[in-house]
């Protein structure tokens, strides 16, 4: 697992910081979260989760540009996952771009039935420029 800097009381793994950010978002400290989700990605620019999580976040302190850039990354990396494309449709349809969420809710519908979006080989494995959250 990916080792942090540790600052005064803060966590040393990619593991624990997420759980702590998970934390703060269920007590609902929210920006606490976001901001701990993005160290996440910036240790692990492939973790999955970690873009996952902070787009749900951005999108419930109602950045929604910001969630969509973080679901967008969430479905390169792993364009066959259900959730990532669900989340990704709630994103668009929360900053009114009704289109792209109702193509990628088409998306997870496919995966839903078993289908494939894209061929496993076909799954980013190495970082690339990440848009911006």
């Amino acid at each position: 697992m990916a080792e942090t800097e540790p600052e005064s009381g803060e966590s040393t793994t990619l593991s624990a910081l997420f759980d702590e950010a998970s934390g703060d978002v269920a007590v609902g400290d929210l920006d606490a979260a976001v901001e701990k989700y993005r160290r996440c990605i910036e240790i692990d620019p492939l973790f999955f989760d970690g873009w996952h999580a902070l787009g749900m976040a951005l999108m419930k302190t109602g950045r929604f540009p910001e969630a969509i850039a973080a679901g967008l990354r969430a479905t390169q990396l792993k364009p066959n996952d259900q959730l990532a494309w669900s989340s990704l449709s709630m994103f668009y349809v929360r900053n009114h771009q009704i289109a792209e969420a109702e193509s990628a809710g088409v998306k997870a519908r496919i995966l839903s039935w078993g289908g494939k979006i894209a061929k496993e080989e076909d799954t980013i494995t190495t970082p690339v420029e990440s848009p911006a959250p």
